[in-house]
């Protein structure tokens, strides 16, 4: 887990916990919604850092926009399932429908991962099942937190960005 966030964090030794969150847009103003996500996010997370929007074609859905990606580190006091409710109401406040998966959105945002915590739950799945093998997670997680031990494999998530890299 990354010391630096947790050692300042203002919240240390009250059950605060560190996560890292992706932001994803690909509908409308994919700037102006990936700002809203990371000031909404700064209202419920202490300590926020922000990685570098990088643009990433589509993986595995049907033809669609670019998308505009992010990542974001902070620490929270809200239990894992309340931070997952707070994440998809400000993805509501954008206008983002959850018709099917696969579809464009104007904003998503993925709980990653939450401190080293394994969470297998109905609708909740942390780490997140498929970040390490998306580009457009790790990339924009490691430029954050690029030596947090994934608590399922026990790499890191540069050593599981150099995978999916040397992979493609």
């Amino acid at each position: 887990m990354p010391g630096p966030v947790a050692a300042s964090c203002p919240l240390a030794g009250l059950s605060s916990t560190i996560v890292a969150i992706a932001l994803g847009s690909n509908l409308g103003d994919r700037t102006a919604h990936l700002a809203h996500g990371f000031d909404r996010l700064a209202s419920v997370l202490a300590d926020l850092r922000r990685s570098s929007p990088r643009e990433t074609a589509p993986q595995g859905v049907e033809a669609q926009p670019p998308f505009l990606n992010a990542a974001a580190v902070g620490v929270t006091r809200l239990q894992p399932r309340a931070l997952l409710d707070t994440l998809l109401a400000i993805e509501s406040e954008r206008g983002r429908t959850r018709a099917r998966l696969g579809l464009p959105r104007t904003l998503d945002l993925d709980l990653i991962l939450y401190g080293q915590d394994v969470i297998d739950e109905p609708g909740l799945q942390v780490p997140h099942p498929r970040f390490r093998e998306r580009l457009f997670v790790l990339e924009p997680l490691a430029e954050l937190a690029a030596d947090w031990t994934d608590p399922v494999t026990g790499k890191t998530v540069q050593q599981l960005l150099q995978e999916v890299r040397s992979e493609k």
